[in-house]
């Protein structure tokens, strides 16, 4: 009980200006750009999600940091595109979790391993304090793999499915 209340208290803690604060207005419309740059490339489409702590329905059945990516997926219809290809990279701050939840159409094409390397590398920038890096570093190495699996064809339609901004909940 005593752990739970103290996870309570750290997501309780930290707020909607903690993530302005790792991801100001001029950082989360670099990455909007970069997002839109990247599905230029190919037919998939990414969103990024970050916030500070848990909603308390949550906290109070002790829910894990991927489940709420998961929830969010579904929420923000990334699981709803046509080849079935979106991706969310997920961020939580008061946990300092990173989670990646990539649709079956993409899901089923990558290792597990990959998936983890790439949440590696956002982990360890994270640390030096620089989100911009680590977040960059993963929407390039995202865009890779729906190049590689889901090349646009010349001349190929490739309506934008999804918005390009980062949500900061």
């Amino acid at each position: 009980m005593l752990r739970k209340f103290q996870r309570i208290l750290k997501h309780r803690w930290l707020d909607d200006d903690d993530t302005r604060k790792a991801i100001p207005p001029a950082l989360a419309e670099r990455l909007a750009a970069r997002v839109a740059a990247s599905e230029r490339r190919h037919s998939g489409e990414i969103r990024i999600y970050v916030e500070a702590g848990l909603p308390l329905s949550y906290l109070w059945r002790d829910a894990s940091p991927r489940e709420r990516a998961i929830a969010l997926f579904g929420k923000l219809r990334v699981w709803d595109t046509e080849q079935n290809n979106g991706v969310l990279i997920y961020l939580l701050l008061a946990e300092h979790a990173i989670e990646v939840v990539a649709d079956r159409g993409l899901a089923h094409r990558v290792d597990k391993d990959h998936w983890e390397a790439i949440v590696q590398h956002m982990r360890e920038a994270f640390r030096a304090g620089r989100f911009e890096d680590g977040l960059t570093h993963a929407l390039e190495e995202v865009s890779a793999l729906l190049v590689r699996h889901f090349p646009l064809e010349p001349g190929a339609a490739n309506p934008n499915e999804l918005p390009d901004s980062p949500v900061l909940g």
